[in-house]
């Protein structure tokens, strides 16, 4: 199996584990991922926080690592990578406001390259109007977006993940073996032991 090249969109206080896991994952699996963010380069780090659930109405949050990013984000062409991974968190309800972000987003789409999004990255792909007519999962909150943007929320497990064709998406970060096994599954990913 041929290493993919996949970026990753990430940005301050995007969920912690939502951000190493996959990144290590799919490191440890033989891919290539390139961890961008608008404003920033290779070298440079945006601050993660920690999600939890912790019995209350909702999660609690709390600061997470520094994440190194390996690549710039000026530099970035959808054409040079094979699939895109959009951590939740915070940070895609900013990162849904660069035209550049948006833009990428829509051109990895047209090109049906695969797409895996947990929890809040939903928001990118409601603002990138790219889930009319799709099924997506994300977290309970951002149901609202993913039906204003024309998508049928898939309302799963916190532990699973939906595919819809080139779309992998789960609600938070306990799915990450289902979202990363499916998400590897649409890259064509073999694991042999």
């Amino acid at each position: 199996m041929p290493a993919k090249k996949i970026l990753m969109l990430v940005g301050d206080y995007a969920e912690d584990y939502e951000t190493m896991v996959p990144f290590q994952t799919l490191l440890a699996v033989g891919h290539k991922v390139a961890a961008v963010c608008p404003d920033k380069k290779a070298g440079d780090s945006v601050r993660t926080a920690i999600h939890d659930f912790e019995g209350d109405q909702t999660y609690s949050e709390k600061r997470g690592h520094n994440f190194a990013l390996n690549a710039n984000f000026d530099d970035v062409k959808a054409s040079d990578y094979d699939a895109l991974v959009i951590p939740g968190g915070r940070a895609p309800e900013y990162l849904r406001l660069n035209d550049k972000v948006i833009a990428l987003v829509k051109e990895f789409h047209a090109d049906n390259k695969p797409i895996a999004a947990v929890c809040h990255g939903a928001q990118i792909l409601a603002a990138a109007d790219i889930i009319r007519d799709r099924k997506i999962s994300a977290y309970p909150a951002c149901a609202p977006e993913v039906k204003l943007a024309g998508g049928t929320y898939m309302e799963i497990d916190i532990d699973a993940a939906h595919t819809d064709g080139n779309l992998v998406t789960a609600p938070a970060w306990p799915a990450h073996p289902q979202w990363m096994a499916q998400f590897l599954k649409v890259l064509g990913t073999t694991i042999s032991l």
